[in-house]
């Protein structure tokens, strides 16, 4: 088991992620079906599952994120399998194995440098894939990455934590950078941000949200090559509510018809040329 001090503040976060990752692998249907995200939580804390509720499926929403992601991220491969992937605050996700890109795509895992580590301890290496231990917002990486292909930047969990001076920085100077790509990020609205701090989980890993957006499709104002494409249902995705066991659709559908909570999380995407 890791101890909590091999990890601070928001890096905690990717832990139950993770594991609502790894319960849906032990789902008969699973949505994302990632066997690695079960291996790695168990070696993260092997006894993840066994406190009470320790198989509570209530994380279900987080798995549905990710899925959206992944098949933006395969459609995006599929006219692109040239691309440079950029996955940001990537934690111990194992989108790299789930989509499993062709030896043309270059991906770079970027996180913590403690994250880094973890990762190296939990999830084999690959040809073509390179670790990159960084705070997303020191943009001295963007030096080490080729420039001359379309780029696919995933960012996953990440943006509410960051300022709004700081996803601007990054959004902008990825634009800058590469001369075509798609942009992958979830945000939350600004009541989601200004009431993080009294979040019991936040508050357990000690981090709260630091921006929120009410309408995510104005980011593309930030630049003028960069254009809003679309946005992925997150809790009432469909998928969800074919997939996840009866009680936890049934919480799902009563939180949607609560004023906010239907987009308390937006999954977006952006392109630009």
């Amino acid at each position: 088991m890791v101890k909590d001090a091999e990890l601070i503040g928001v890096q905690k976060t990717l832990s139950p992620v993770l594991r609502a990752k790894a319960l849906d692998n032990r789902l008969p249907d699973p949505i994302l079906g990632d066997p690695y995200a079960e291996q790695a939580m168990r070696r993260l804390d092997p006894d993840y599952d066994k406190r009470r509720f320790g198989s509570s499926q209530m994380g279900l929403a987080a798995v549905v994120r990710a899925k959206a992601h992944d098949d933006w991220a395969r459609r995006f491969l599929a006219d692109h399998p040239n691309a440079v992937v950029l996955h940001l605050g990537c934690g111990l996700d194992a989108r790299v194995y789930r989509i499993d890109p062709p030896a043309t795509v270059d991906w770079y895992d970027l996180d913590y440098p403690s994250v880094i580590d973890l990762r190296q301890h939990f999830l084999p290496p690959r040809e073509h894939y390179t670790l990159i231990g960084s705070s997303v917002t020191d943009l001295t990486w963007l030096e080490r990455i080729p420039r001359d292909r379309p780029v696919l930047m995933i960012a996953e969990g990440l943006v509410p934590y960051l300022t709004e001076s700081a996803v601007r920085q990054l959004l902008t100077s990825v634009v800058d950078a590469f001369l075509s790509g798609q942009i992958q990020i979830d945000t939350v609205p600004v009541w989601v941000w200004r009431t993080s701090k009294w979040d019991p989980t936040l508050r357990r890993y000690g981090t709260r949200f630091h921006c929120g957006f009410n309408d995510p499709a104005a980011l593309a104002d930030w630049h003028p090559r960069l254009e809003y494409l679309d946005e992925a249902p997150m809790y009432d995705s469909p998928v969800l509510m074919a997939k996840a066991p009866a009680n936890i659709r049934r919480m799902h559908r009563l939180l949607t018809l609560l004023p906010g909570m239907k987009h308390s999380t937006r999954i977006v995407r952006f392109r630009f040329s």
